[in-house]
């Protein structure tokens, strides 16, 4: 019932991101080991856990234009990965929200699948110096709550 609620509130235009394993959730599928399970089937495609990392150590990304929560004048981000899994089996044409100057991102060149309002990768990002992504994306987070028609939802008691 979770990964329904999460699949149809991030189709709905939620504002959302992923880093690594919160990317895995989203895909449609989490191969390890010889089993295979089901995910949230944001992203039509599918995770693969595989013995040997896909991606480790300090990468270098430069925004697309692609991303719900630009950065105005950030030409490149910092930021690091460490994965095993690779995304395979994309069901569609991906939009990236960067391209990778260094290291594997989910393609070798790119990484950040934008879905509605959703970014979706296996960097994760640093909030340093002239790329404070944290403080856009909630700066993004309030802009949609406010164009919404959802009401806010009252503190459980």
């Amino acid at each position: 019932a979770m990964r329904r609620q999460i699949r149809a509130a991030i189709e709905a235009g939620l504002p959302a991101y992923a880093e690594c394993g919160g990317l895995m959730y989203l895909a449609r599928s989490l191969s390890w080991a010889g089993q295979v399970r089901e995910m949230a089937g944001v992203i039509a495609a599918d995770a693969v856990m595989h013995e040997k990392p896909q991606g480790r150590g300090y990468t270098r990304l430069r925004e697309t234009g692609r991303c719900p929560w630009p950065a105005p004048d950030v030409s490149e981000q910092p930021a690091h990965e460490f994965h095993y899994s690779s995304l395979e089996n994309l069901g569609f044409e991906p939009v990236y929200a960067y391209d990778v100057l260094r290291g594997s991102g989910i393609d070798g060149r790119h990484d950040g699948i934008v879905i509605h309002n959703l970014v979706a990768g296996f960097a994760h990002l640093r909030n340093v110096g002239g790329n404070r992504w944290t403080r856009r994306f909630v700066d993004f987070v309030r802009a949609c709550k406010k164009s919404s028609d959802i009401p806010a939802e009252r503190p459980r008691q």
